[in-house]
């Protein structure tokens, strides 16, 4: 009898430590502040025609809604109204001269409201993870992003990538984030077909699961 009692004990006793262990983490995983950082291409696209919400646009309200994430929409214009060909050209000619497009960045809450963040000069100082997001454009991240990893500085935050593409995966993007944040932790990345993204939030979610979100 008296074993029999030791015994319920240590299972009360070890059930008791594997919740506690359970609550720990889910607190560790709320507790990450994150925001995505994204830039989109509406307009003609390939394999999906002339779109009015950019594919990436789709994938990053996925992660924003998933996980309450906040948004940073890189904006340009300098692509509007422009067909896919030209486009193609316009990106790779920007590409070999080292371009930098200029950009506003929107800020906005997982809902969609407007954000001010408390340090104008660093919007992103108080977040710990950041997902950057973009199509891939000859092999890696259009050029007005480079325009942004030059602006912003993201060292010491834990970064995961994530594209949108026909083919390129994840190209060079995770190792261009790593060269100009060499200090930051960039994480696991993930890729989605263009044509596949507005059937596709499954897969986002389980991306973000696997990573701990």
């Amino acid at each position: 009898m008296k074993a029999k009692v030791l015994t319920l004990l240590a299972g009360i006793l070890a059930l008791t430590s594997c919740n506690a262990q359970t609550t720990k983490n889910e607190t560790n995983m709320n507790s990450k502040k994150a925001i995505v950082v994204f830039f989109s291409h509406a307009g003609e696209n390939y394999s999906v025609g002339n779109i009015q919400t950019g594919n990436t646009k789709i994938v990053a309200d996925y992660i924003s809604e998933l996980i309450g994430a906040d948004q940073a929409e890189i904006v340009t214009h300098k692509y509007d109204g422009m067909a896919y060909k030209p486009l193609c050209d316009l990106a790779q000619d920007e590409q070999i001269n080292d371009e930098r497009p200029d950009f506003e960045l929107k800020l906005t809450t997982s809902n969609g409201t407007a954000l001010k963040p408390s340090n104008s000069d660093n919007p992103f100082a108080d977040y710990d993870t950041i997902f950057i997001g973009g199509p891939v454009w000859w092999g890696t991240y259009p050029q007005v992003m480079f325009t942004f990893f030059d602006r912003y500085d993201l060292n010491g935050k834990t970064i995961y990538p994530f594209t949108t593409h026909e083919g390129s995966g994840l190209g060079s993007c995770v190792s261009d984030i790593k060269k100009n944040y060499p200090r930051a932790s960039v994480q696991k990345g993930f890729s989605i077909y263009g044509h596949e993204v507005r059937t596709g939030k499954t897969k986002v979610e389980k991306w973000l699961q696997s990573i701990g979100f």
